[in-house]
Protein backbone atom coordinates (compact mmCIF):
# COMPACT_ATOMS: atom_id res chain seq x y z
CA UNK A 1 0.00 0.00 0.00
CA UNK A 2 2.98 2.13 0.63
CA UNK A 3 4.29 1.66 -2.73
CA UNK A 4 1.15 2.74 -4.10
CA UNK A 5 1.16 6.05 -2.21
CA UNK A 6 5.16 7.10 -3.36
CA UNK A 7 3.92 6.54 -6.88
CA UNK A 8 1.06 8.73 -6.84
CA UNK A 9 1.92 12.18 -7.62
CA UNK A 10 1.19 14.32 -4.37
CA UNK A 11 -0.80 17.75 -5.15
CA UNK A 12 1.30 20.84 -5.13
CA UNK A 13 1.28 23.29 -2.71
CA UNK A 14 -1.36 26.45 -3.49
CA UNK A 15 1.76 28.54 -4.18
CA UNK A 16 2.18 26.58 -7.49
CA UNK A 17 -1.44 26.57 -7.96
CA UNK A 18 -0.85 30.68 -8.13
CA UNK A 19 2.38 30.48 -9.98
CA UNK A 20 1.01 28.31 -12.82
CA UNK A 21 -2.19 30.73 -13.19
CA UNK A 22 0.09 33.76 -13.58
CA UNK A 23 1.84 32.29 -16.50
CA UNK A 24 -1.46 31.32 -17.66
CA UNK A 25 -2.78 34.47 -17.50
CA UNK A 26 0.70 36.73 -18.70
CA UNK A 27 0.53 34.02 -21.85
CA UNK A 28 -2.82 34.76 -22.34
CA UNK A 29 -2.72 37.96 -22.87
CA UNK A 30 0.16 37.70 -25.35
CA UNK A 31 -1.78 35.31 -27.39
CA UNK A 32 -4.65 37.72 -27.45
CA UNK A 33 -2.75 40.72 -28.27
CA UNK A 34 0.07 39.16 -30.99
CA UNK A 35 -3.70 37.94 -32.55
CA UNK A 36 -5.27 41.07 -32.23
CA UNK A 37 -2.61 42.64 -33.50
CA UNK A 38 -1.96 40.83 -36.70
CA UNK A 39 -5.81 40.44 -37.63
CA UNK A 40 -5.18 44.70 -37.23
CA UNK A 41 -1.86 44.26 -39.58
CA UNK A 42 -3.85 42.28 -41.76
CA UNK A 43 -6.65 44.53 -42.31
CA UNK A 44 -5.07 47.49 -42.64
CA UNK A 45 -2.78 45.96 -45.55
CA UNK A 46 -3.47 47.72 -48.52
CA UNK A 47 -1.36 49.30 -51.46
CA UNK A 48 -2.44 50.55 -54.61
CA UNK A 49 0.93 51.18 -57.23
CA UNK A 50 0.78 52.05 -61.45
CA UNK A 51 2.45 49.78 -63.57
CA UNK A 52 2.66 50.76 -67.09
CA UNK A 53 0.11 52.87 -66.62
CA UNK A 54 -2.35 50.15 -64.91
CA UNK A 55 -3.40 50.66 -61.35
CA UNK A 56 -2.98 47.52 -59.59
CA UNK A 57 -4.57 47.47 -55.80
CA UNK A 58 -3.55 44.83 -53.01
CA UNK A 59 -5.76 43.69 -50.14
CA UNK A 60 -6.13 41.00 -47.76
CA UNK A 61 -9.59 40.32 -49.51
CA UNK A 62 -8.42 39.77 -52.43
CA UNK A 63 -6.91 36.39 -50.93
CA UNK A 64 -9.31 33.47 -49.29
CA UNK A 65 -5.98 32.42 -47.85
CA UNK A 66 -5.20 35.90 -45.75
CA UNK A 67 -9.27 36.10 -45.70
CA UNK A 68 -8.94 32.77 -43.72
CA UNK A 69 -6.01 34.38 -41.77
CA UNK A 70 -7.66 37.47 -40.77
CA UNK A 71 -10.52 35.14 -39.42
CA UNK A 72 -8.43 32.70 -37.64
CA UNK A 73 -7.03 35.22 -35.76
CA UNK A 74 -9.73 37.36 -35.03
CA UNK A 75 -11.71 34.34 -33.80
CA UNK A 76 -8.84 33.26 -31.66
CA UNK A 77 -8.55 36.27 -30.40
CA UNK A 78 -12.01 36.26 -28.67
CA UNK A 79 -12.34 33.50 -28.00
CA UNK A 80 -8.86 33.45 -26.09
CA UNK A 81 -10.23 36.51 -23.87
CA UNK A 82 -13.20 34.58 -22.95
CA UNK A 83 -10.77 31.79 -21.52
CA UNK A 84 -8.47 34.72 -19.94
CA UNK A 85 -12.20 35.03 -18.14
CA UNK A 86 -12.57 31.55 -16.79
CA UNK A 87 -8.62 31.64 -15.66
CA UNK A 88 -9.67 34.76 -14.01
CA UNK A 89 -12.35 32.62 -12.31
CA UNK A 90 -10.24 30.17 -11.59
CA UNK A 91 -7.96 32.40 -9.71
CA UNK A 92 -10.17 34.91 -7.70
CA UNK A 93 -12.34 31.31 -6.76
CA UNK A 94 -9.38 28.76 -6.14
CA UNK A 95 -11.17 26.39 -7.73
CA UNK A 96 -7.76 24.57 -9.12
CA UNK A 97 -9.30 21.08 -10.25
CA UNK A 98 -8.02 18.96 -13.35
CA UNK A 99 -11.35 19.02 -14.91
CA UNK A 100 -10.90 23.16 -15.13
CA UNK A 101 -7.73 22.57 -16.49
CA UNK A 102 -9.34 19.94 -19.35
CA UNK A 103 -11.15 22.28 -20.52
CA UNK A 104 -8.33 24.81 -20.86
CA UNK A 105 -6.41 22.53 -22.29
CA UNK A 106 -8.95 21.49 -25.29
CA UNK A 107 -9.90 25.02 -25.49
CA UNK A 108 -6.08 25.81 -25.92
CA UNK A 109 -6.06 23.00 -28.17
CA UNK A 110 -8.69 24.05 -30.57
CA UNK A 111 -7.16 27.98 -31.04
CA UNK A 112 -3.72 26.67 -31.33
CA UNK A 113 -4.72 24.43 -34.01
CA UNK A 114 -7.44 27.08 -35.49
CA UNK A 115 -4.54 30.00 -35.76
CA UNK A 116 -1.64 27.70 -37.01
CA UNK A 117 -3.75 26.61 -39.81
CA UNK A 118 -4.93 30.37 -40.68
CA UNK A 119 -0.96 30.99 -40.30
CA UNK A 120 -0.11 28.29 -42.75
CA UNK A 121 -2.47 29.16 -45.50
CA UNK A 122 -1.21 32.81 -44.58
CA UNK A 123 2.75 31.99 -45.51
CA UNK A 124 1.73 29.22 -48.09
CA UNK A 125 0.68 32.42 -50.09
CA UNK A 126 2.91 35.14 -48.78
CA UNK A 127 5.72 33.06 -49.92
CA UNK A 128 4.20 33.00 -53.71
CA UNK A 129 3.86 36.60 -53.54
CA UNK A 130 7.27 36.89 -51.93
CA UNK A 131 9.24 34.59 -54.56
CA UNK A 132 7.30 34.19 -57.01
CA UNK A 133 6.76 29.82 -58.88
CA UNK A 134 8.80 29.60 -62.12
CA UNK A 135 7.23 26.74 -62.83
CA UNK A 136 3.63 27.91 -62.40
CA UNK A 137 4.40 31.38 -64.21
CA UNK A 138 3.88 33.07 -61.33
CA UNK A 139 5.42 35.99 -61.34
CA UNK A 140 6.78 37.83 -57.50
CA UNK A 141 4.97 40.93 -56.45
CA UNK A 142 6.65 41.69 -53.14
CA UNK A 143 8.86 43.99 -55.60
CA UNK A 144 6.73 45.76 -56.60
CA UNK A 145 4.18 46.08 -53.84
CA UNK A 146 7.18 46.37 -50.96
CA UNK A 147 4.83 47.79 -48.26
CA UNK A 148 1.29 45.59 -48.26
CA UNK A 149 4.36 42.42 -48.39
CA UNK A 150 6.25 44.37 -45.11
CA UNK A 151 3.16 44.77 -43.56
CA UNK A 152 1.75 40.96 -44.54
CA UNK A 153 4.94 39.43 -43.13
CA UNK A 154 4.35 41.64 -39.99
CA UNK A 155 0.98 40.29 -39.34
CA UNK A 156 2.81 36.38 -40.04
CA UNK A 157 5.18 37.01 -37.50
CA UNK A 158 2.83 37.87 -34.88
CA UNK A 159 0.79 35.46 -35.68
CA UNK A 160 3.91 32.71 -34.96
CA UNK A 161 4.61 34.52 -31.47
CA UNK A 162 0.76 33.62 -31.22
CA UNK A 163 1.42 30.16 -31.45
CA UNK A 164 4.12 29.33 -29.90
CA UNK A 165 2.41 31.07 -26.67
CA UNK A 166 -0.98 28.55 -27.76
CA UNK A 167 1.05 25.70 -27.62
CA UNK A 168 2.86 26.46 -23.92
CA UNK A 169 -0.73 27.15 -22.94
CA UNK A 170 -1.11 23.83 -24.10
CA UNK A 171 1.39 22.13 -22.73
CA UNK A 172 0.61 23.75 -19.44
CA UNK A 173 -3.03 22.85 -19.25
CA UNK A 174 -2.41 19.39 -20.40
CA UNK A 175 -0.03 18.88 -17.49
CA UNK A 176 -2.27 20.69 -14.78
CA UNK A 177 -5.10 18.25 -15.89
CA UNK A 178 -3.20 15.12 -15.05
CA UNK A 179 -2.53 15.58 -11.48
CA UNK A 180 -4.38 13.68 -9.33
CA UNK A 181 -5.88 15.06 -6.53
CA UNK A 182 -5.58 13.14 -3.38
Amino acid sequence: MESMEAKLPQNPPRKTHKLVLCAQICLRIVAISTAFAATWTIVNAKETVVVFGLQFDARYTYSSAFKFFASANAITCGFTSLSLMFVLLIFRHGRFTPSNFFFLFLHDLFMMSLILSGVAAGTAIGFVGRYGNSHAGWSEICDRLKKYCDKVTASMVLSYLSVICLVVLTVISAGKSRQIIV
